[in-house]
């Protein structure tokens, strides 16, 4: 009896087994339509500033007695020291270069952004200051001498690495991108639109080239041990910099 209930068991399994694995060789799956879509983004801890919008620049700072200047050229050239990172936003224009904004491309950002982006969901606001340094001119048809020219308009000067505007809010880079580009094709400098995430592999990727260097005669090296003499022809800005600036222009490729 015992046998018997053995045999009928094994057969009842082995019926179940087939059963089921004639059921997965005839079973066709159709996943030519099927796609994975990626988790959205958690905005939980964002939050909107009461006034999401750009805020308006004055075209002349109040000053007391206006001064005029020296050109000082060192405001626009080698890396900015402020500005460098994000502070509540995600993405931003970052200047890949040094340059001079003037009250009319403050104005033609602070249009085009306000414009076009939702302020229920979008917030930005300034990284750079109001125009504040003078720049002078003199008129048409003057002799030479009789000093510095009046005061003709004033600019906000920028160094490669600062960000100019930052944008944030409950959206994603697609959503901005294009705004951000247009505006960033009409500053007097090169500028990129990055994220937070881009601009942390951009320095990484230069701080790993430093540490990955195989060519021992970098430009640092031979500055510095005065090969052929060339303290002589070098200026100290170039000394400080490594080389990687040539006055207002960046080059990345150099290490």
């Amino acid at each position: 009896m015992l046998a018997a209930r053995s045999v009928w068991a094994g057969l009842t399994c082995r019926s179940v087994d087939c059963s089921a694995l004639l059921l997965q060789q005839h079973l066709k799956i159709l996943s030519a339509g099927l796609k994975t879509y990626e988790l959205p983004q958690d905005y939980s801890g964002v939050v909107i500033p009461e006034k999401p919008k750009l805020k308006f620049l004055n075209k002349v700072p109040n000053f007391k007695k206006a001064k005029k200047e020296m050109k000082r050229l060192r405001d626009i050239q080698g890396p900015a020291k402020g500005a460098t990172s994000f502070t509540y936003g995600q993405y931003a224009i970052v200047a890949m270069g040094g340059g001079y904004l003037e009250w009319g491309h403050l104005e033609m950002m602070r249009l085009t952004i306000n414009r076009q982006l939702d302020p229920s969901t979008t917030f930005a606001t300034w990284r750079v200051s109001a125009p504040y340094k003078p720049i002078t001119r003199k008129g048409l048809g003057q002799r030479m001498g009789g000093g510095k020219g009046a005061i003709d308009f004033y600019v906000t000067p920028v160094k490669c690495g600062r960000l100019i505007v930052e944008v944030g809010g409950r959206i994603e880079l697609g959503e901005v991108e294009g705004v951000l580009n247009q505006v960033a094709r009409k500053l007097p400098f090169p500028a990129k639109v990055m994220s937070k995430e881009s601009l942390a592999a951009m320095h990484q990727e230069q701080a790993e080239k430093e540490a990955n260097n195989q060519n021992p005669w970098t430009f640092q090296r031979i500055a510095r041990s005065n090969m052929l003499g060339l303290r002589r022809v070098i200026s100290p800005f170039d000394l400080h910099n490594h080389g990687r600036f040539t006055g207002k222009f960046f080059n990345p490729s150099r290490v």
